[in-house]
Formats: C-alpha cells, structure tokens, sequence
C-alpha cells in the first residue's frame, strides 16, 4: 500500500549508494570526464606492476589523443616527484597501468589529462583522492591545466552525481 510515509521514504533516498565511494576512494583512482556529449563521469583506475618493463601500459578502448594525456601525465608526474612528495625511486623497473572502465565505448580527447595526473600521484603516494570530486583538463609537459570544452554537460553530469 503506498501512503505518504511510503512517499515520503522513497524521496528522501541517496541518488548513489556508499558502494560508490568504496569503489573509488583508494590510491589512485580518480574520477574524470566521460565525455561531454553524454554528460557522465568516469572512474580512471591507475595500478603499479613491479618488475615490469618500465613505462604505460592502457586500456579501455582509448584513442589517440587520450593515450597522448596518458604519457603526458606520467612524464609530468615523473617530471615533478619532488614536489609532488613522491620518491623519484618510485619509477625504477615499475610498469604503469591505466584503466578507463567502459570497456565497449571509444573515449578520446584530452580532458581526462588532469584526472590521470591526480590518479597517478594518488597512486604513489599512497593517498586516496575524494570520491566526491570529478575533474577535466588537458593537462601540458609544464602542468598547465588548459581550458576545458563541454563545461555545460560537464556540469550537469556533475550536479546528477551529487
């Protein structure tokens, strides 16, 4: 039987559960674009592979100009482990992957750049970024966060997310 209590009860519901946070809020996992024709977020997941051949390893159905942001965002990282607290020794003979889920959908552009840099500090550093947070921007070699495209849709993915 539906009565007020009932209505009243399924309104006041979360839109998302915990689970979400539980997901995403461990070393380095960050939570960027999607895209802004479809207007979601997406989880990017970094992990560390000791021994490995050095270097980037990606999946995800990823195009060029994402992969591109991908090692831009390891070279910068690299670039910058001083200052970002991380051991420079953190790289030697370790092998880097990155994961965009989604695996059936293309994802191209450069706007996860900035979400790829935080995923991969997060990672080595060993501090869990805010589920709560999504991020966009290309990011440059010099740590430049360049100007965003879709702000509109990016905002209102954000907005249905909170």
């Amino acid at each position: 039987m539906i009565d007020s209590a009932a209505v009243m009860g399924a309104l006041k519901r979360p839109k998302f559960h915990q689970e979400v946070a539980a997901r995403t809020g461990v070393p380095g996992v960050a939570t960027g674009p999607r895209g802004h024709r479809r207007g979601r977020r997406r989880p990017v997941r970094r992990s560390r592979v000791d021994g490995g051949k050095g270097g980037l390893v990606l999946t995800g159905q990823l195009g060029d100009v994402m992969k591109e942001s991908a090692r831009i965002a390891l070279t910068y990282v690299q670039s910058h482990a001083a200052a970002l607290g991380i051991d420079a020794q953190s790289f030697d003979g370790r092998e880097f992957h990155v994961h965009v889920p989604a695996g059936a959908i293309p994802k191209d552009g450069p706007s996860a750049g900035v979400t790829m840099v935080a995923a991969l500090t997060s990672l080595l550093t060993g501090r869990p970024l805010k589920s709560t947070v999504g991020m966009t921007g290309e990011v440059t070699l010099q740590g430049r966060v360049l100007p965003i495209g879709g702000l509109k849709q990016k905002v209102l993915a954000a907005h249905a997310a909170a």
